[in-house]
């Protein structure tokens, strides 16, 4: 086998979408990229309405093993669901119990191929391409855009960052990796992603899968988390001059106690199923130990409920797999199974069975009590009869 091209991951997604119309829902994105194309999300779950994690791949062009990570995920997991089987990634094992929680319990949105022109051109013209097609404004030789820096989240680095702390972002349009575009979420690509958070409410985590590190990421990316000073947020321009330097003791990225360690505890499933496929290592770290980043997609997925309370709090992770763009295929399927067996342990951690009590009525009794750093709360229904059902 070899890498799937653009149209192949269409045709994919299609498949799936007709093969197994009770799993499935093929979600057309409404914006078009700058040549014309036209993508897809596959949503795979028994219940649309239940809770769901976004999954995107190919966000940057030249990491061609994302995209066949997603596609095959996807096959995988409808064959197993609909033969009643387990699934298998090397060394860890999935029965299938597990298929079906995972797609009776909540939603996987998988947006493959975010960024098909860049793929095309990187898989038919220039291997290491990176950004999208956006064409230059005025005709110029300059093409394209970063699309993992052009999301709403600190976006103008030059104002919202110390002009030492090295964010990995560029205002050049000629930068030749990580130009951030002419504005923020400029790119139709960028606000395909921003559309689906907007209109599918029921998204609560968010992986962006890239590569080659390899390493999990989770929030922040702007700073070092710290618990303890609530005004030293990204919302607080008091703050713009010194953002991004390391260890200065003068500001760090707020997170609650409750938010990192979940999100660490997250991290931490993921590298370890992937550990449990052949032994590789992916250490579980901030987003900003890799470098300081500005407008990435998990950051902006998590930063989305900060900046407006009525949103759902949607928490953000990135999955660098490998340790090359293109490997060869031989070494791109064990990739992809290490990808495929840390969004599905994932999946698990965060896809709870639901069951409801066999008494809920008005005059049942729930008593809840939390212990710091467990990620549920254990409610206790009274019966009436001197007997409690525990959800």
């Amino acid at each position: 086998m070899a890498y799937m091209n653009v149209d192949e991951i269409e045709s994919a997604l299609q498949s799936l979408a007709t093969e197994y119309p009770a799993l499935t829902e093929l979600i057309t994105l409404p914006n078009s990229t700058h040549e014309g194309r036209t993508s897809h999300c596959l949503r795979l779950g028994s219940d649309p309405s239940l809770d769901g994690v976004l999954v995107l791949g190919g966000v940057h062009a030249r990491e061609w093993v994302p995209p066949d990570a997603l596609v095959s995920l996807a096959a995988d997991l409808l064959e197993a669901y609909t033969a009643g089987s387990g699934l298998g990634y090397g060394g860890r094992y999935f029965p299938s119990s597990d298929i079906r929680q995972v797609l009776d319990q909540g939603n996987l949105f998988l947006y493959a191929c975010v960024n098909p022109d860049g793929r095309r051109f990187s898989q038919t013209a220039v291997s290491q391409w990176r950004k999208n097609r956006r064409p230059h404004p005025s005709g110029g030789g300059c093409v394209g855009v970063d699309i993992n820096r052009n999301f709403d989240f600190l976006w103008d680095h030059t104002a919202k960052f110390a002009p030492d702390a090295g964010v990995r972002t560029s205002a050049n349009p000629c930068d030749p990796n990580v130009y951030r575009g002419p504005s923020v979420a400029s790119e139709p690509e960028t606000r395909n992603v921003v559309w689906l958070l907007d209109n599918r409410p029921q998204l609560r985590w968010h992986i962006d899968v890239h590569s080659a590190v390899p390493v999990i990421l989770h929030s922040w990316g702007s700073d070092q988390n710290q618990t303890a000073q609530s005004t030293q947020t990204f919302l607080n321009a008091a703050f713009d001059p010194v953002r991004g330097r390391p260890n200065d003791g003068v500001y760090g990225e707020f997170i609650t106690q409750a938010d990192l360690d979940r999100v660490v505890q997250l991290s931490g499933v993921m590298s370890s199923a992937v550990k449990d496929v052949r032994g590789g290592i992916y250490p579980a770290e901030p987003a900003y130990g890799l470098y300081p980043t500005s407008g990435a997609s998990d950051d902006y997925a998590f930063s989305r409920h900060f900046a407006d309370s009525t949103k759902p709090l949607v928490m953000g992770f990135t999955i660098e797999c490998g340790r090359s763009f293109q490997p060869t295929w031989s070494e791109a399927e064990d990739v992809i199974r290490e990808v495929s067996a840390a969004v599905l342990a994932f999946s698990l951690e965060v896809f709870e069975p639901h069951e409801t009590p066999t008494a809920v009525r008005g005059k049942d009794i729930a008593l809840v009590r939390q212990t710091p750093g467990w990620a549920t709360i254990p409610v206790a229904f009274s019966r009436g009869d001197g007997n409690w059902d525990i959800t």
